[in-house]
């Protein structure tokens, strides 16, 4: 074992069910609340990330936070361009305060590459594009908004295969306005990535919040580096206006913060900047994608399932391969308040994805299956080829708060 990994995940504090199957390899990340590693399977070589989430109940917003990304894990397990989870564990079920998730192991994020300077070229920009958006339709039809896309939090193999991770600040969607009340609490999502409509406080919020973050991390992918990167809330702002234009009144008006929409107001008229012009070497059907993901209204702003459908990912577009979530995702545990229901909750969940993993196994293991086929009599039959004969993707100040604080009349 790595002297490195060592002090981290010592083996004495693993879980004893990981312990016996996996090999420590190499530390991949560490943060102030976890570390993830890269192990082996001892018995199948399979290479996995194991992500050990720390000091869970130090703080009710952490726990909340534990859970929600383990029940949107195990919920959304086994879509192609989300995340999988092979198995979840814990060292002391009556008394833990971190849990492991094994998780499948990819190459590297969207940020490092884009980061990394290797060529991309626009079937690598079609490619991910059309994994965040059909990982983000099965997301959006569970009425889940995941609400921190970033390059960050999509991870890519050498096969250019993308995953939608880190469902930390996922919250529910309801098509009834009144019943989003409280959506903007805590919500701490990267800035840069962040909707107008956020940090405007518009009085309603929709899906097209995760739509405007597709579209930055599109613009991103063409330029190589983030389109509005704000220093703060007011800047971003600033910048986004800078580009897109000013707002027409009616968008101005179903502004939330009258602070905000008197500041839009004083300032002097812009007016749109061509993304041809910030895009030189885009084609013309990825201009027309990014103008409608990038939507200041977010009433006009393309859903998902319309950027599924544009003529830039046509080559990828395949409804019948698109699948949507068969369960709406239960939110009510967003109720719970103390720590001990929090921690139940957290343990009671890790319990039944076991039991549901072990019930699979067995099942499958019950399957009547076919005798293996003769190889050397397949072999003695000459190969057609046909296939050859045919022709043919905390909690700072917020906009109002530094609007109050600033000199800009």
């Amino acid at each position: 074992m790595s002297s490195m990994i060592a002090p981290i995940l010592l083996p004495n504090t693993l879980p004893t069910s990981l312990d016996r199957r996996f090999k420590l390899i190499r530390e991949l990340g560490q943060g102030a609340y976890g570390t993830v590693v890269a192990a082996k399977n001892i018995e199948t070589s399979q290479e996995v990330a194991i992500k050990k989430v720390t000091k869970i109940f130090e703080k009710p917003i952490l726990a909340k936070r534990a859970l929600r990304e383990l029940k949107l894990l195990i919920h959304f397990n086994g879509h192609e361009n989300i995340t999988s989870v092979f198995d979840v564990d814990l060292v002391d079920p009556r008394d833990f305060n971190e849990i492991f998730i094994v998780q499948e192991l990819m190459e590297a994020d969207l940020h490092q590459i884009i980061r990394s300077e290797q060529p991309l070229t626009d079937a690598h920009f079609q490619y991910f594009l059309y994994q965040i958006c059909r990982g983000l339709k099965y997301i959006h039809s569970a009425n889940v908004l995941h609400r921190d896309l970033k390059p960050g939090n999509l991870l890519v193999n050498a096969d250019c295969e993308l995953k939608i991770c880190d469902f930390g600040l996922a919250r529910g969607f309801s098509d009834t306005p009144v019943n989003n009340a409280g959506f903007l609490t805590e919500y701490v999502a990267t800035r840069w990535y962040r909707a107008p409509e956020i940090m405007l406080s518009f009085r309603s919020y929709t899906k097209a919040i995760d739509m405007w973050s597709v579209g930055c991390i599109f613009a991103e992918l063409l330029g190589g580096k983030p389109l509005f990167k704000g220093r703060d809330y007011v800047d971003q702002l600033n910048q986004i206006l800078s580009v897109l234009g000013t707002p027409d009144d009616a968008t101005i008006e179903r502004i939330g913060s009258a602070r905000a929409q008197v500041y839009i107001r004083s300032l002097p008229k812009m007016t749109k900047t061509s993304f041809t012009t910030l895009f030189p070497t885009a084609s013309p059907l990825a201009i027309d994608l990014l103008e409608s993901l990038l939507s200041f209204d977010p009433a006009r702003r393309m859903t998902v399932e319309e950027a599924l459908s544009h003529k830039y990912l046509e080559n990828y577009h395949d409804e019948n391969d698109e699948p949507l979530c068969s369960e709406m995702f239960d939110f009510g545990f967003e109720q719970l308040e103390s720590m001990d229901d929090m921690r139940t909750a957290i343990a009671q969940e890790i319990y039944t994805f076991k039991q549901s993993q072990a019930a699979r196994r067995l099942q499958a293991a019950q399957k009547d299956y076919p005798t293996p086929l003769n190889r050397n009599q397949v072999d003695s039959v000459p190969r057609e080829w046909a296939e050859l004969q045919q022709a043919d993707e905390m909690m700072g100040m917020d906009l109002d708060q530094e609007l109050s604080q600033k000199q800009w009349t």
